[in-house]
């Protein structure tokens, strides 16, 4: 990993530990997989994984908050 992505890693890993207490809240969590290509992929654990809403709280709450947060971020999408 270049320097460029482990910074942006880093930056995107800051911006979910700010979220994280919110997702822990409802008994979920959230795991970062990969950032490439300015595509974040985030595996959601817990309650968050099997909730109904989970694709709003992946694109209405964390796909915006790293957007708006880390520079270059475009989409973020669940794996499995």
């Amino acid at each position: 990993m270049s320097d460029t992505q482990t910074s942006k890693y880093d930056e995107v890993l800051d911006v979910l530990d700010k979220l994280r207490p919110f997702l822990q809240r409802d008994g979920g969590d959230v795991e970062l997989v990969d950032v490439e290509d300015g595509i974040v992929k985030l595996k959601l654990m817990g309650a968050c994984g099997s909730c109904p809403s989970s694709t709003i709280t992946l694109k209405a709450g964390i796909e915006r908050a790293l957007v708006e947060e880390v520079e270059g971020v475009q989409e973020v999408v669940q794996v499995f």
